[in-house]
Formats: C-alpha cells, sequence, structure tokens
C-alpha cells in the first residue's frame, strides 16, 4: 500500500503557493492516496499514549495551546500503517517534494499528533525562527465531527500591522480564511515576519478530538546552530 500520492505531490505548485498571500499556504485535497488515508485513521496512535499539555503559559501574552501531545520517535509504538507512513515520509519523494515548495533543501523533519479537546484553541501566533513551516494532516471524518464544532486551521492576515512579539485577537485582523480540515486535506504553510496562524475555540461533545498530525519542517544550519549553543553556554557560565 502506498500513503503518499505521488502524482498529487508532483502536481503542486511551487511558484503559486511561494506567491501566495498573505504568506505561502495551501491547503490541497488528496496529498494521500485514499486507500492510504483510510487506513492511517483508523489506526491512529491512542489518545491514552498522548502527554497532556494544559495551561503553558507562552510568550509576549498569548493564551496558552491546549492539547494532547505525541512526539514522534523510532522507538514508540504505531501500527504497521503508520510505521510505514514514516518511512515514505522519511524518504526522497516527500523531501523532493517539500524542497521544492520551499525553494531550499536546508531543512530538517520531525513529527507530532495533536488531539484537542473541547473548550481548547491555538492562539494567534508567528511560529519560532528556526522553523521553516509546517504541513498539516487532517484526521477527522463526518463520523467522528462535524464543521460547526471548529477545527480549521486559520489563516491570518494583519497587513503587516502587528509586532509577531504580541498578542492580538482573532477579530483584531484584517482577514481570516479558515482552512478545509475533514477528510483527506491538509495545509501546508511556511513562515514568515507575518505568518498569522491559530485555530479557534472547539466546541465539540465529550469524548471527541480535533486530530492531526504535523510534519514540522526546522531550519537545517549546522554552522549557525553550533553559534547559537555556544552562546547560549557561554551565558550560562557567565
Amino acid at each position: 500500500m502506498r500513503y503518499l500520492d505521488v502524482d498529487a505531490l508532483e502536481h503542486m505548485d511551487a511558484k503559486a503557493f511561494q506567491q501566495r498571500p498573505p504568506y505561502p499556504w495551501a491547503n490541497p485535497a488528496g496529498l494521500l492516496t485514499e486507500e492510504g488515508y483510510a487506513a492511517l485513521r483508523d489506526s491512529l496512535p491512542a489518545a491514552e499514549h498522548f502527554e497532556e499539555v494544559f495551561g503553558k503559559m507562552r510568550r509576549y501574552g498569548q493564551q496558552p495551546h491546549d492539547r494532547l501531545a505525541l512526539e514522534y520517535s523510532p522507538d514508540i509504538e504505531l501500527s504497521p500503517h503508520w510505521q510505514a507512513f514514516m518511512q515514505e515520509l522519511h524518504g526522497p519523494h516527500y523531501r523532493q517534494f517539500m524542497a521544492r515548495m520551499l525553494g531550499t533543501q536546508a531543512f530538517s523533519l520531525r513529527f507530532h499528533w495533536h488531539y484537542t479537546p473541547a473548550s481548547c484553541s491555538v492562539s494567534p501566533h508567528c511560529d519560532a525562527r528556526e522553523k521553516l513551516g509546517s504541513h498539516i494532516f487532517y484526521f477527522n471524518g463526518e463520523d467522528d465531527w462535524q464543521p460547526v464544532w471548529g477545527g480549521q486551521t486559520v489563516v491570518l492576515d494583519d497587513n503587516g500591522r502587528f509586532d509577531s512579539k504580541s498578542a492580538p485577537a482573532f477579530e483584531d485582523f484584517d482577514s481570516a480564511t479558515e482552512s478545509h480540515a475533514m477528510g483527506n486535506y491538509s495545509l501546508l504553510f511556511t513562515r514568515r515576519g507575518n505568518s498569522w496562524h491559530g485555530v479557534r475555540e472547539i466546541s465539540c461533545p465529550p469524548g471527541h478530538y480535533r486530530k492531526v498530525f504535523i510534519a514540522v519542517i526546522n531550519e537545517r544550519r549546522p554552522l549557525k546552530q553550533f553559534t547559537k549553543r555556544l552562546k547560549g553556554l557561554f551565558g550560562r557560565a557567565a
């Protein structure tokens, strides 16, 4: 079984992606095969294996991003489908796709799952500088979710008005575009100085979760990262 739809990846328009306002983003359908998506959705990791991340303070006065989280590592227990999918994500097709969309090969990938219960949200924020972007795969369907419960990633446009080190509310932005977040859809976006995004408060019934799997794209600059570590070490020594 194949999980990534290689033809769909190759048909993604990198130029259109890079030129899209207010920063590069795309919300395509079908980057996973239908068979592969169904198998992955049916064998998602169980919530009891996740860490509870609630009430963790954020910088700049931003509200906490409450959720259950599971970080991928090769030694965690996964279904055979997820193990095979992770091999594809570490393989050449996905890396070539990501390099073409980003316009660089200087990146590394890490992966995690987020399950979000009722009354939780992701307050508007811009990602950290070492993060080049994210690729969010949505894993809710009509049998376990309703669009009115929320869960859409919101692409926000401030027309350059806000400092990234601030805490604006959703209603403060000039425009807000919601992603399609059910079924075999994903959201790819890259960080810019104004790459504001978030998720409005979830209003699902008890026992339901917004379920996403995220490929986090980090900058890979060994010399820059080594210099940053040295500064950290000398700073602590002082």
